[in-house]
């Protein structure tokens, strides 16, 4: 996959820059509030478009995957120098830059986007947090960056709401991922409830299917709640953002348990209602916990 004029692998071409950016509408949470400062938005959008990509790369790129997530790993350092040709990266460019960003998180994405292509399942919910401190947790450390309250406490709190977010879209796309042969549900559990792995979605694995959704969402809930006070110390329109990526797992994981945790039969997404009254009442509920800066 090596360009001859360039000498590094080619971006994939069928994730354009505009097909990667049409997906932030349906997210389970508003990627760029415009609660924000409109200095901000466009750096957490530069975030979330690489973290698309990459993910775009991992789950539905044709041809070796492996190659084109080298290729990303390089543009990103090419990123960094100023120097990147793919737009997404040209983009993220500046928001290294002016907030120094580490390397790391991104590079831990792409990592969990490698895993992919070789782990489908997962023996236990430590295996399964492990792999989302890959995938998801590195998004919340950037935003923390970008709003300058990156703080150990910080990061603890949103690398809780992270993984409980991964969860969330792990449930709502049980379909979708057995589809591509693989499983985000830990296998302990799938024994648990006396949910088989093979034929997870067939028609007589629902009802233990579905006892296996069950306990997922309170793990969930429960790591989502336990990220709740990040957002309360946050100035105000910064806690609005933080905020909202709660609020939408909160949403979702409602929209789960309306359906009788039949994530295969009900399309489980957060209806806006639901998800502005969970977002308004944590974003505007005073707490002991700040506002910091």
């Amino acid at each position: 996959m090596a360009s001859p004029a360039t000498g590094h692998p080619q971006s994939p071409p069928s994730l354009s820059a505009s097909d990667v950016m049409s997906k932030a509408s349906s997210e389970n949470f508003p990627v760029a509030s415009r609660a924000l400062p409109r200095a901000v938005r466009p750096h957490l959008l530069a975030v979330y478009g690489f973290a698309r990509l990459v993910d775009d790369i991992g789950d539905e790129a044709e041809g070796d995957r492996l190659a084109q997530l080298d290729w990303a790993d390089a543009e990103l350092d090419r990123a960094a120098l100023g120097t990147a040709e793919h737009p997404v990266f040209r983009t993220l460019a500046p928001t290294i830059a002016r907030f120094g960003l580490p390397l790391a998180p991104f590079r831990a994405l792409i990592e969990a986007n490698r895993q992919d292509q070789s782990v489908t399942r997962y023996a236990t919910f430590d295996d399964l947090v492990a792999y989302c401190m890959l995938s998801a947790a590195p998004v919340g450390q950037l935003v923390l960056a970008i709003f300058g309250a990156a703080t150990p406490e910080r990061i603890e709190r949103s690398d809780r709401v992270c993984i409980g977010l991964q969860l969330v879209e792990h449930l709502q796309d049980v379909a979708e991922d057995a589809q591509m042969g693989r499983i985000y549900l830990p296998l302990e559990d799938l024994a648990l409830f006396g949910c088989a792995a093979d034929g997870l979605v067939d028609e007589a694995n629902r009802p233990a299917l579905r006892d296996v959704v069950a306990h997922e969402v309170r793990r969930a809930r429960e790591l989502l709640a336990e990220g709740a006070p990040l957002s309360a110390s946050l100035p105000f329109r910064a806690r609005l953002a933080v905020a909202a990526f709660g609020a939408g797992g909160g949403a979702a994981l409602d929209s789960i348990e309306r359906a009788s945790f039949d994530v295969v039969a009900v399309r489980c997404r957060p209806t806006p209602r639901r998800f502005a009254s969970r977002w308004l009442a944590t974003a505007l509920l005073p707490s002991r916990y700040g506002p910091k800066r």
